[in-house]
């Protein structure tokens, strides 16, 4: 896909990058990214996507910009409280290049939506703030076949994975699913919610642009992804540690008794 003068130009410092150059500039306007949710995740990360020139990026979100959002939700500004979330991405993306097609979803993932939602898009990135919708999202992308970054946060924690279940490794094994790093969701009421717990707001800054590298690096090709490894953040101490997952045979999806 060719790029226009006025997009070498935009995109120049990605050009000289050999990593990148022009071929993987010309796959990130190609691609199709769909962001799950436009809070404290989604905002730097649908910020980043565009500005790197994806071609298509759809944003997931069913809810409005409130006060207490813009402490760390910053694709949102004071005089959008009260607008739809999707709506206020929009216009963000707008300002920031109109070379990108911004496409809003403005419901709620369910199973069913999640499996529809997916199958549109090349990759999906994950940052919803339950565990319901994240396991909603990583069975469908296991189903659709598609890469899916997905990434939480806590009080002054994070963490991101990217899972690419449909695929094997290199030591012919499936690579792991979602399930396969948490079989289950922890008890209801276990996990406080931020609005109850707080959280760091440029914690989800530094973790949505993590999530914006990783999808980056998927549709341009380079790097090695974080598949069957876990980064986690202590924004406390400042460190970043790893911790390595593999395939679990008991997982429902592609475990041996799988259908």
């Amino acid at each position: 896909m060719a790029l226009a003068p006025e997009e070498i130009e935009r995109y120049a410092r990605h050009l000289v990058l050999r990593e990148v150059g022009g071929p993987g500039q010309a796959k990130l306007k190609a691609a199709r990214v769909l962001v799950i949710g436009a809070g404290g995740l989604g905002a730097p990360l649908i910020q980043y996507l565009a500005a790197a020139g994806i071609g298509t990026l759809g944003v997931v979100d069913d809810d409005t910009v409130s006060l207490s959002n813009l402490q760390r939700q910053v694709i949102h500004g004071t005089p959008d409280l009260g607008r739809p979330k999707v709506e206020s991405a929009a216009d963000a993306v707008a300002r920031l290049n109109p070379h990108v097609r911004f496409v809003a979803h403005a419901e709620r993932i369910t199973a069913e939506t999640a499996a529809s939602l997916a199958a549109q898009y090349d990759v999906v990135a994950d940052g919803s703030d339950n565990f319901a919708t994240r396991y909603a999202v990583s069975d469908a992308c296991f189903h659709a076949g598609r890469p899916l970054v997905t990434a939480a946060l806590g009080q002054f924690d994070g963490s991101l994975t990217t899972i690419r279940a449909h695929e094997t490794g290199a030591d012919g094994r499936p690579n792991p699913t979602y399930r396969c790093l948490f079989p289950n969701p922890p008890p209801p009421g276990s996990v406080p919610p931020c609005a109850e717990a707080g959280v760091l707001g440029a914690l989800a800054g530094v973790m949505g642009s993590l999530m914006a590298m990783e999808v980056i690096r998927a549709v341009a090709g380079f790097g090695e992804p974080l598949v069957g490894r876990l980064l986690m953040v202590d924004a406390r101490s400042m460190r970043f540690e790893t911790l390595h997952y593999a395939w679990d045979e008991a997982n429902p999806l592609s475990g041996s008794a799988a259908a």
